[in-house]
């Protein structure tokens, strides 16, 4: 059986330094010596129902679980460099959370943190309710399912993600990501996936304007939209939408194929548009 601490409070610097092998439970890190790092370099410790109001803890941590416990907003930076951790259940509310994390998994947690996920790869979010400035900076080999999403400037230089059966209510998502896959997902906000490479929508709902401009290998299935106007604009897509577009201005190539679409504008380019666009109502 693990080494056990619980009930206890621990407010010193690196209070838990290099711990190993333990159970931390029911603890709170608050108090008035407000010291840092409590759980810096800690290795096989799982900690549950723990209160963290103190900064940096859980930096350079290996293969951890943190479950139900709640890291608020005076729980600046945590989680960060770590490897092989679980987050179940948790609230973490501290800014510049998880950042520069190698395979990570977090389920069933609600996130409040502006800078959060950042230079993260091989991570995991399931089942989450997450606001957040900008999500997931420039982080590698993501998979994202059944969250529920607010902020702005969310998954920006992002590569190899997939986000299913979600919500996001963002603007300036996804600008300059390569190899993403979102399906089944309501996207809401302006600019969607500019500058974007390799970006698949797949029965998707679109809603803001301008969105999937100066797109490389843009493709859309089965996807809607609404209040969708001077879209695609010199991109390269091939496009399959349900429903009415309001715009579409000036694609670079491929093939737009809408029920009905509002305005096709063909004027002011300054580059050559070969992009096929029909009609199919």
């Amino acid at each position: 059986m693990q080494h056990q601490l619980i009930h206890a409070q621990y407010d010193e610097e690196r209070a838990l330094y290099a711990l190993r092998d333990t159970q931390v439970i029911g603890c709170t890190f608050a108090g008035p010596a407000d010291g840092e790092s409590a759980l810096k370099e800690c290795e096989g410790v799982k900690v549950h129902n723990c209160k963290f109001s103190l900064r940096y803890p859980l930096w350079h941590a290996r293969n951890f679980l943190l479950s139900d416990s709640h890291m608020d907003s005076l729980t600046r930076a945590p989680i960060w460099y770590t490897e092989l951790g679980t987050i179940r259940h948790c609230r973490i509310e501290g800014i510049k959370a998880v950042r520069a994390c190698h395979d990570t998994l977090i389920e069933g947690s609600v996130i409040h943190s502006p800078e959060f996920g950042w230079k993260c790869r091989s991570l995991v979010m399931r089942g989450c309710d997450v606001e957040s400035e900008y999500l997931l900076l420039d982080s590698r080999e993501i998979e994202i399912k059944d969250i529920r999403m607010r902020g702005k400037y969310s998954f920006q230089y992002t590569e190899n993600v997939t986000v299913e059966s979600s919500t996001l209510d963002t603007k300036d998502a996804f600008w300059h990501a390569k190899n993403v896959t979102v399906t089944d997902c309501l996207l809401k906000g302006e600019y969607l996936g500019w500058f974007s490479e390799g970006l698949t929508l797949i029965n998707c709902h679109i809603v803001g304007t301008q969105p999937l401009c100066y797109c490389k290998n843009l493709r859309l299935i089965n996807c809607t939209t609404e209040d969708c106007d001077l879209a695609f604009e010199y991109s390269e897509v091939n496009a399959q939408i349900q429903g009415e577009i309001l715009s579409v201005k000036n694609p670079k190539s491929g093939v737009i194929r809408a029920e009905r679409i509002g305005q096709i504008i063909r004027e002011g380019s300054i580059m050559d548009t070969s992009c096929i666009i029909e009609t199919t109502e």
